[in-house]
């Protein structure tokens, strides 16, 4: 099937073709010509599926088949998104597509001046992309108006339930049109997600997209079981060692992230963290420069990450397992895009098996171990127990319980025992 099939218009077909793209992919075979027909969607679809042209493409068709409105245009499509990055890059994707169109796209979302976007907004916009801070900021100025929205879009949802913007989501709804068509997109597809979509959607379509293969099969998983302290030391090996020059690492938190940073420069490696304590500015610097070369080693939180685009990246690290399995996906899926090969590596720390157990009963098989990580072998228990904390893990996130759990540690005597005897690091040398 080709985009021609698809019944788009010709100003679209030009800028797809600008775009390098031929074929759609399977969410966008599935989700265009039910957008096109009016249908409210409950969308499943991994993270590099092509998900957000899936409705960006039937959005401006449906808007540009409308009698051009007078000035200012009054804002028609609000699309919703969980973080800064992923609003920039839903924005540039519509951008790109209604470039031959006479549609005015604008985004808004915290961390820069609220002045410049009320300006921006005032001169007219058609599509608005949000995240949900910065649009409730606007509704509560009285510098937005929603009431004439006949298109939501709700991006990301399982990320939006994650962070807690659940009521905040509520508060947008509210404000909205009653009639209007209502998509709402989601990498995962739990009973959270349903839920949620049954409050906002009306009389629904479902599309599932390769459910049956979580991960891909051009992605290279492996497991090195470390312990915690040397998981500096390896991951500054294996960058020198396979003399990669594009990695991107998932740490647990911002603070996290900027002493990783911290020290991989010390060990001679160029890197950026990426969190959401930077300012956007920073943010926006860190990711250019990490796509341009200038920064081997991109350190990332997952609030940060959500929505990063960056096209033959060869490697990911989880420095730290997300709390989530299903973060799990999202991160690997940042390598291995478009049908590229990929490599994600996670090093794990033995009070992290809980957390692995609950990764590999999501993709329902094991990920290979490597045997010799250079350091003293450690056991990882996935036992009975492990499965236990990734069940309190899981339910805790999701607000079903508030009592805390803590994952169990390491004995403070064995802190000092982990490394081969060799009178050196097992790595022994300085990247």
């Amino acid at each position: 099937m080709s985009f021609i099939q698809l019944d788009l218009s010709e100003p679209l077909l030009k800028a797809i073709s600008e775009q390098g793209y031929s074929e759609p992919t399977p969410v966008q075979k599935q989700a265009i010509p039910l957008i096109l027909q009016g249908r409210d969607m409950l969308a499943g679809a991994q993270t590099g599926t092509g998900k957000t042209a899936g409705f960006a493409l039937p959005l401006l068709q449906l808007l540009h088949n409308q009698p051009l409105p007078t000035k200012p245009h009054p804002i028609r499509a609000l699309v919703l998104t969980p973080t800064r990055e992923l609003a920039a890059q839903v924005y540039e994707s519509f951008r790109a597509y209604g470039r031959h169109l006479p549609l005015f796209s604008e985004v808004v979302f915290g961390g820069v001046s609220i002045h410049s976007q009320i300006r921006r907004l005032q001169q007219g916009v058609d599509i608005l992309v949000a995240t949900p801070g910065r649009l409730l900021d606007l509704l509560h100025q009285k510098q937005i108006d929603l009431g004439q929205v006949q298109f939501f879009v709700l991006d990301e949802a399982d990320r939006m339930l994650d962070m807690g913007f659940i009521k905040d989501i509520r508060k947008v709804i509210k404000v909205l049109p009653e009639q209007r068509q209502n998509l709402l997109f989601s990498a995962t597809y739990d009973k959270e997600v349903k839920t949620l979509a049954a409050q906002i959607l009306q009389n629904p379509v479902e599309v599932a997209v390769a459910r049956e293969k979580i991960t891909a099969d051009n992605i290279a998983q492996r497991i090195y079981a470390i312990k915690r302290e040397y998981k500096r030391e390896l991951i500054s090996w294996l960058i020198g060692h396979g003399n990669w020059q594009q990695v991107l690492v998932f740490v647990r938190t911002r603070h996290g992230a900027d002493r990783l940073c911290k020290q991989l420069l010390k060990d001679g490696i160029r890197c950026s963290a990426l969190h959401g304590d930077k300012s956007q500015g920073a943010r926006s610097r860190a990711l250019a420069g990490f796509k341009e070369g200038k920064v081997t080693v991109l350190i990332a939180t997952d609030i940060a990450s959500r929505g990063l685009d960056i096209d033959q990246l060869p490697h990911v690290v989880n420095f730290d397992l997300p709390e989530l399995a299903e973060d799990y996906i999202h991160r690997i899926g940042r390598t291995g895009r478009a049908g590229a090969e990929g490599e994600a590596i996670s090093l794990v720390a033995p009070e992290e098996a809980y957390l692995l157990a609950a990764i590999e009963k999501l993709l329902k098989k094991a990920i290979p171990r490597v045997a010799d990580t250079g350091y003293e072998p450690v056991f990882l228990n996935m036992g009975k127990s492990a499965k236990a904390k990734a069940s309190n893990s899981r339910r805790k996130k999701t607000g079903l319980i508030t009592k805390k759990t803590k994952p169990s540690s390491s004995k403070r005597g064995e802190r000092n025992s982990g490394r081969k005897q060799t009178g050196k690091s097992a790595r022994g040398h300085k990247v």
